[in-house]
């Protein structure tokens, strides 16, 4: 049993420590944020594969019980036209179909789902080094605290501490030319809206895309080409403005976008949409990364928390199936490095409004402007690497 010093406790973190403690490990979970945790208000569709790498450390049902089923999608064009309607994912099961969820929500299910299981999650703990030698690994914090273990999983997201320490010389992370909207409105369903249906729109000035949740709530993003956020333009811009921003320019297409962010009230949210380059160094003897902190991608793909989750899967497994930790770590990047870059090339093309030149690791849950493929069920090597009884 190895002592495991998890550094971030959100969706890859906890994850991560759920995976590593079905394995027989003592994990330790270090969050820098205080025990209210940080909700940043944006929802997620949770792809059928980030389903499965649940179902491997015993967390889908509970995820399931959070969320609420998406199984069908379809696309408009700016005209409102009907361009597709496809089925989504993995649909036959209720623990392998898309869920629909606030990122808060599942970071909650996740923290409660470490408590009941023993595991310590330590707040406000924000890391400031880590040191390493041959026998252990270190992680300082702020407040002079330290935790020592055999090894340390980085899950501190994109603006990762243990990838600074890792590899000093990487680039920080780039803006892929998108701020991202994400709102509520509790005004009436659009038309044509139905249970577990998503819809796609490719408006002229933005992809968009808008679903409702059995409780009538109409669960929207906008992604829009155009300059960053700046700092001080989001203490200056209010709901309401931004609110006005977004509806006029959505106000030219014959689509119900406009009409669903009019009717939404302050629960808007907009951020820049960041991603990673490939190439950076993900390990050491006795140090790890995982989730955004190891392959942060536009969001384009929708595929961010479901890579998280592969990581925490395949991670375990790999210290599972593998004596020697360094080349147990060798072993889970060489599983997760192309699949994960695959999807860090896709969503940077798909954001950029380029067709893939290759098919996405799973189904793209937001429109490309110029393509829409249609989604596809995870293949053999996939389901193989996702199953926990499967050997590595």
């Amino acid at each position: 049993m190895a002592r495991i010093v998890v550094v971030g406790g959100g969706i890859a973190g906890t994850a991560a420590a759920l995976a590593l403690h079905k394995a027989g490990h003592e994990p330790v979970v270090h969050e820098a944020h205080p025990e209210t945790g940080e909700d940043i208000g944006a929802f997620m569709t949770l792809a059928s594969n980030g389903m499965r790498a649940l179902a491997g450390f015993d967390a889908a049902a509970a995820v399931a019980e959070a969320g609420f089923d998406v199984t069908r999608m379809n696309v408009l064009d700016e005209a409102g036209t009907e361009l597709a309607a496809v089925p989504l994912g993995e649909a036959d099961h209720p623990l392998t179909r898309y869920r629909c969820l606030r990122r808060a929500e599942l970071a909650t299910v996740l923290r409660t789902e470490t408590a009941r299981r023993g595991i310590t999650l330590r707040h406000a703990a924000r890391l400031t080094t880590v040191t390493e030698t041959d026998d252990a690994v270190t992680a300082h914090f702020a407040d002079g605290s330290t935790a020592t273990g055999d090894l340390l999983v980085g899950a501190d997201g994109l603006h990762s501490t243990v990838r600074t320490w890792l590899d000093p010389d990487a680039p920080a992370p780039d803006y892929a030319g998108q701020r991202v909207f994400y709102g509520y409105s509790t005004a009436a369903p659009p038309p044509g809206a139905a249970p577990a249906l998503i819809t796609m729109v490719r408006g002229s000035e933005a992809a968009f895309g808008h679903l409702v949740s059995p409780e009538g709530h109409t669960y929207w993003f906008a992604r829009v080409p155009g300059p960053p956020v700046t700092a001080e333009e989001r203490a200056r811009t209010t709901p309401a403005q931004w609110r006005a921003r977004l509806t006029a320019l959505l106000r030219p297409d014959r689509t119900p976008c406009a009409d669903i962010v009019a009717g939404t009230g302050d629960d808007l949210l907009v951020t820049n949409a960041l991603h990673l380059r490939a190439g950076t160094r993900w390990r050491t003897r006795r140090a790890i990364l995982v989730g955004d902190a190891a392959h942060a991608a536009s969001p384009a793909t929708g595929q961010g928390a479901s890579m998280a989750l592969e990581d925490a899967l395949v991670l375990a497994k790999a210290l599972r199936d593998t004596p020697a930790t360094e080349d147990a770590l060798a072993r889970y990047e060489h599983h997760r490095r192309p699949r994960t870059e695959q999807n860090m090339a896709a969503s940077a093309r798909l954001t950029a409004g380029r067709p893939p030149t290759g098919a996405p690791p799973t189904a793209t849950t937001s429109p490309p402007r110029d393509s829409q493929r249609p989604p596809t069920h995870p293949d053999e090597a996939l389901l193989r690497l996702l199953d926990w009884e499967t050997p590595l």
